[in-house]
């Protein structure tokens, strides 16, 4: 789960992707297409290239958050700071926390 998220949101994977749609595109359309084949095209490529934008941009949303949680959390002294750094732990590991808490 985590490598594909660290695949999905790497830079050289969207040139890569970039790079395929384009050829991709240019090849279809070095065909005789019609024009609703095209636009078609067009928005599937578009489709494709926005999972990794949104990919992008939901991990740093998150990446945000958590930063600002763990912040909050470690400047309280009566809080629980075992639930720091939950996104490390396993399922089984969080589970368990979740009962306790």
């Amino acid at each position: 789960k985590l490598t594909a998220t660290a695949i999905l949101v790497n830079s050289i994977t969207f040139i890569v992707a970039l790079c395929l749609i384009i050829f991709w595109l240019a090849n279809k359309m070095f065909y005789k297409q019609n024009i609703d084949d095209v636009i078609r095209y067009i928005i599937h490529g578009v489709a494709f290239i926005s999972l990794f934008i949104i990919q992008k941009l939901f991990n740093r949303f998150s990446a945000i958050l958590h930063l600002k949680v763990n912040e909050l959390v470690s400047s309280q002294e009566s809080a629980n700071n075992s639930v720091m750094n939950l996104g490390v732990k396993t399922e089984q590991e969080l589970s368990e926390m979740s009962k306790k808490i």
